[in-house]
């Protein structure tokens, strides 16, 4: 037999449940004014809207007042004036960020999760974004540090500044006390503030413009992580942290998701996906003055040879080059 689920009013003899963690972005409770929610057809359709008083939700099922869905807990099923079926609940945080006014194209989900796993953002930690776009990786990066945590966000464009401002406040009912979003260019303010991170996140068109600046800011251990959508960025940004010399190797993935229907023995791959959206690029900065170990394995041939004009290693052989030349 199942234990009984905690009791949210403290009723049955179970203790209530703590409140929602502070500056989370979670709400629990009846769903309120001035609360975003999510309804969901039949169809698997999807409608985000700020919950009014007085107000109307039309599709092309028909309406719903939104005074039948204030006071009520989220997760029940609601029938529009035509008969069209939804099941309302608060958006999570990965749906809230897809369907959010958008200034610059939103980092995904899946990116974003990766990027807080692998560069391990954890509570109280200072870290530095620059590139705010639309405020989505903002998000997870705020929720990932808590409110004793730092996030630093540069961001050149006034006007993405400003749409990012409203989605992250939106989302957490207010101006996040770990938030810090500055207009302006990332070296500029490194420069100027001499700021320490235990991370540097960089969702921008060149980042590796500012390698040499975001070396100096990270604390020895610290990680650098870039986010950038084509093979040439890739390359000239692991290239350059090669080249620095004061970073561990370079490493490069991407992440692909992919659905699968399951209905009995109808069980097979969906046919859509969230393929490429863009490339991640982590690295881990070594104390001042040490280098990392040099990879033991030689590059392929032609890989650094006459056509290649980017940043080359620093202990890179010169007879590599010449093996390639005289290869062609």
């Amino acid at each position: 037999m199942s234990e009984p689920h905690p009791d949210p009013s403290g009723d049955a003899g179970h203790p209530p449940l703590e409140a929602a963690p502070a500056w989370a972005g979670v709400r629990r409770g009846p769903l309120a004014e001035g609360e975003w929610i999510r309804l969901v057809d039949t169809k698997g359709r999807r409608h985000n809207f700020e919950l009014t008083p007085g107000k109307r939700f039309f599709s092309n099922r028909g309406h719903i007042e939104h005074d039948d869905l204030i006071g009520r807990e989220e997760g029940f099923a609601v029938t529009s004036s035509v008969g069209g079926e939804y099941v309302v609940f608060r958006p999570l945080l990965s749906e809230f960020v897809v369907s959010m006014p958008r200034g610059a194209a939103v980092v995904y989900p899946k990116d974003s999760a990766q990027i807080v796993a692998m560069v391990d953002v954890f509570p109280g930690a200072h870290v530095i974004e620059a590139g705010v776009g639309s405020g989505a990786l903002t998000c997870s990066l705020l929720r990932a540090v808590g409110p004793t945590g730092r996030v630093i966000s540069y961001e050149r464009r006034e006007e993405f500044a400003d749409v990012a401002h409203r989605n992250v406040t939106q989302f957490f009912g207010g101006d996040h006390p770990a938030w810090d979003l500055r207009v302006g260019d990332l070296v500029e303010g490194l420069q100027e503030t001499g700021e320490r991170a235990d991370r540097v996140v960089l969702d921008m068109l060149a980042p590796w413009e500012c390698v040499d600046d975001v070396a100096d800011a990270l604390l020895p251990g610290g990680i650098v992580c870039a986010y950038v959508a084509t093979t040439t960025q890739l390359s000239r940004v692991t290239e350059t942290l090669r080249a620095h010399g004061g970073f561990t190797e370079p490493r490069a993935w991407e992440s692909l998701v992919r659905d699968w229907h399951v209905e009995g023995l109808a069980v097979r791959p969906g046919h859509s996906m969230t393929g490429h959206t863009a490339f991640l690029v982590t690295a881990r900065r070594m104390a001042p003055g040490e280098q990392a170990p040099a990879k033991k394995r030689r590059p392929a041939p032609g890989a650094y040879g006459v056509d290649y004009s980017g940043p080359r290693p620093p202990d890179l052989p010169p007879q590599v080059i010449s093996e390639a030349y005289d290869a062609r």
